[in-house]
């Protein structure tokens, strides 16, 4: 179990196609909560506009949530007209294959986005996905979140470290 990410950044919309082609990312798997909308369902800013360019460089997206609360991910899914996985059950690989079947790409072409290190970054590295971890756009979070994001933070800082070493 692999807790570290390919990639940390600010949120979602600081990744650009230049960055995900040099990395031969073809395709993004999508996080909804704390991703893409905060805890009030408040979609990150510029998140429209960052998709689009992601869209014309030739760049696939689907979600990938653990919510099981239909309208809430349909409405992301609907902003960005993209298909969308819901109760995922990350970090189980279920969900993770489901979305590269309908992908039609390969494991190693797909970049899961996502901002928990025990549901979006084991997930993926679990299928030898690219895993990027965003930092939270809420410091709210639901109650079996909460408990998990001292220990992340240890995780990222120790991260963090190591690259600096490198």
């Amino acid at each position: 179990m692999k807790l570290y990410p390919n990639h940390y950044c600010e949120n979602i919309t600081t990744l650009t196609p230049e960055f995900l082609k040099e990395n031969n990312i073809k395709a993004l798997i999508l996080d909804v909560d704390n991703t893409l909308l905060d805890f009030n369902l408040k979609i990150v800013d510029g998140l429209k506009q960052w998709h689009d360019k992601i869209r014309e460089n030739g760049i696939k997206c689907i979600i990938l949530s653990n919510s099981n609360k239909l309208t809430k991910v349909k409405m992301v899914a609907d902003l960005l007209d993209i298909p969308f996985i819901k109760f995922a059950m990350k970090p189980l690989k279920r969900g993770f294959k489901m979305a590269q079947k309908q992908l039609d790409i390969p494991f190693e072409n797909i970049a899961a986005v996502g901002d928990q290190i025990f549901t979006d970054v084991i997930g993926a590295n679990g299928v030898k996905m690219f895993s990027i971890l965003v930092k939270p756009l809420d410091k709210k979070d639901l109650w079996m979140t909460r408990f998990k994001r001292p220990i992340e933070e240890l995780v990222i800082k120790s991260y963090l470290k190591k690259q600096v070493d490198k």
